[in-house]
């Protein structure tokens, strides 16, 4: 996109927002900071934005809003992200009472899904000075990469900015299940069932109570007794009694405990009675005090089971609970157990695989924790499901992260696969460039053009006879036959001669810097940097110029090896 075309749909979007006129000097500090090359000729650059303006003027309101929707629809997109922004209130909510927590299984670490659900309740209690808390549901020994229980905490607190108030295991609380479940066999709301499994679903679907149902506490005791010392998994279960004619068949007498011999990565074999998800996830939001909960619609009926442990326990209040539709990211590898599968085949070579939507990658990349609450924001709490492209995922988080990193994000030259190039009779030009071009007390980086540079072999291909180019900042240059000569150092020139194109470059010294770019697709672009990338530190967020933002993954005396975020 050409800067006279970015000029346009800037105008367009001021001059609806102030009824139909926008005003040049609001776009200066965008194009400018776009179009760096724009700043070597100020006065040529504002007479471009007020040649521009000018034309949209003339347009009237009500055909600037057409041509802003067909020319410039992520600004439109923008717009309204940012109308959304924002939390409903919670029900019934008092100030530094708010209790509420992510339940994740540790089936995998943290991936976009648990950073939507994970930014929403840490938002909540950050609005309200609540609690929020980190619950690691792992009853179920089948499902479980040993790796998550440090991964999840670790993303967690990260993402959250350090919100977590705690974190809590279920496999380290089985004593406390244990004792409710014994406390609803005596109070006669649960049993221990025999049955075959077959057999039970038979009568369960005829709305007919088992056997098992009608046996006293006594012999209920004796067998929830036996779970733990002579019955083998597939013997018993434990019930809850329901409502045996419940229109809801999944409602009808369901489980609330097992057996399960599996080794465990935390406990080994030391327990083989595990409660089910109703059952721990009840319990422990009583014992935690939870006041409010988030949820997926598709946990409706799990809702309805909890709230009779709560009253069969006589606890009171139940949380408040609201519930937030199904978010399908297309064409994202979400699933733990998927991806797992393909770490081991070798497919990736880690969770933060650049390529994987996980956050350990995200992390690595160097995408922010407010890019993600933003994106959670915008989403927001609401039971309409939703399906998010890719595309619309990546365009989304990457304007939200750029946000965030701009200010901070130093710049720097950079040309991959770099090409050396002759241009005869060019002088020494010694270039002047703000580190940041926002924040001109953080300094200048100084670069000398001459007749030997490197620019990238992209930019080399292209380059065609009698058109004049121009490297960026410095000098302008025309290719005639097979060799390169110097033209002229006027940025207004070159701006009026077409066809040619401003070319990225870096002069031919002996201070350049070996840079590797990992780039979000798994690729890996190889070329040179400027002197002052050296200096960097691992963590280090720059924006490599015309290239894009990236996070210095490591730093070494052979190379500087950066890890691609976005343009």
């Amino acid at each position: 996109m050409t800067m006279e075309e970015q000029i346009y749909k800037y105008a367009l979007q001021n001059a609806i927002k102030f009824d139909g006129v926008a005003n040049p000097k609001a776009l200066v500090g965008r194009i400018m900071g776009e179009f760096p090359e724009s700043r070597a000729d100020a006065k040529g650059t504002m007479a471009l934005i007020e040649k521009v303006v000018a034309k949209v003027n003339k347009l009237g309101l009500e055909k600037q809003q057409a041509e802003f929707e067909a020319k410039a629809p992520e600004l439109i997109d923008e717009k309204k992200r940012e109308r959304r922004v924002g939390l409903k209130p919670l029900k019934n909510a008092e100030k530094g009472k708010v209790i509420m927590r992510l339940a994740p299984s540790p089936s995998g670490p943290g991936h976009i899904g648990h950073a939507i659900a994970a930014s929403l309740n840490s938002e909540y209690c950050r609005t309200y000075n609540g609690r929020f808390i980190l619950r690691i549901e792992d009853t179920n020994s089948d499902k479980i990469f040993p790796g998550a229980y440090e991964m999840l905490p670790d993303e967690l607190n990260w993402l959250t900015k350090d919100n977590v108030f705690k974190t809590i295991i279920q496999s380290e609380r089985l004593g406390l299940y244990y004792d409710v479940a014994e406390k609803l066999i005596n109070k006669g709301h649960a049993y221990v069932c025999t049955c075959e499994a077959s057999k039970f679903k038979e009568l369960k679907d005829q709305m007919k109570a088992c056997p098992c149902r009608k046996i006293s506490v006594e012999e209920n005791i004796k067998r929830y007794n036996n779970m733990f010392i002579n019955y083998k998994p597939g013997d018993a279960v434990m019930r809850l009694k329901t409502d045996i004619k419940d229109k809801n068949p999944a409602m009808r007498d369901f489980p609330i405990m097992r057996i399960n011999d599996s080794v465990h990565p935390l406990t080994g074999k030391k327990h083989k009675v595990w409660p089910l998800m109703n059952l721990s996830v009840a319990v422990d939001d009583h014992d935690m005090g939870l006041t409010h909960i988030l949820r997926g619609k598709d946990h409706m009926d799990n809702e309805k089971r909890q709230r009779i442990i709560f009253e069969y326990m006589e606890w009171t209040p139940f949380p408040e609970t609201s519930y937030i539709g199904r978010i399908n990211f297309e064409d994202l590898r979400v699933s733990a157990s998927k991806t797992k599968a393909l770490i081991e085949e070798g497919v990736y070579s880690g969770w933060d695989d650049i390529r994987l939507p996980f956050l350990a990658a995200f992390k690595r990349r160097g995408l922010q924790p407010d890019a993600f609450i933003k994106y959670a924001l915008v989403m927001g709490v609401t039971e309409h499901d939703k399906s998010v492209t890719q595309e619309e995922f990546f365009k989304t988080l990457y304007a939200f992260n750029k946000d965030v990193i701009d200010k901070d994000a130093n710049r720097y030259f950079f040309v991959d696969e770099p090409k050396k190039i002759l241009i005869d009779k060019a002088p020494d030009k010694e270039v002047e460039l703000l580190v940041h071009p926002d924040f001109p007390k953080r300094g200048k980086r100084r670069l000398i053009a001459s007749k030997e540079v490197y620019i990238t072999s992209e930019d080399y291909d292209a380059i065609e006879s009698g058109k004049i180019y121009r490297l960026i900042d410095a000098i302008n240059f025309i290719k005639k036959g097979n060799r390169f000569v110097y033209h002229s150092e006027s940025y207004a020139e070159f701006r009026q001669s077409p066809g040619g194109k401003i070319i990225h470059w870096l002069p031919a010294c002996d201070d350049l810097v070996n840079v590797e770019v990992l780039m979000d697709d798994g690729t890996l672009r190889v070329g040179l940097g400027e002197s002052k990338i050296g200096k960097l530190m691992v963590d280090n967020i720059v924006q490599l110029e015309r290239f894009g933002f990236a996070r210095c993954d490591s730093v070494s005396k052979e190379k500087i090896v950066f890890w691609y975020a976005h343009r």
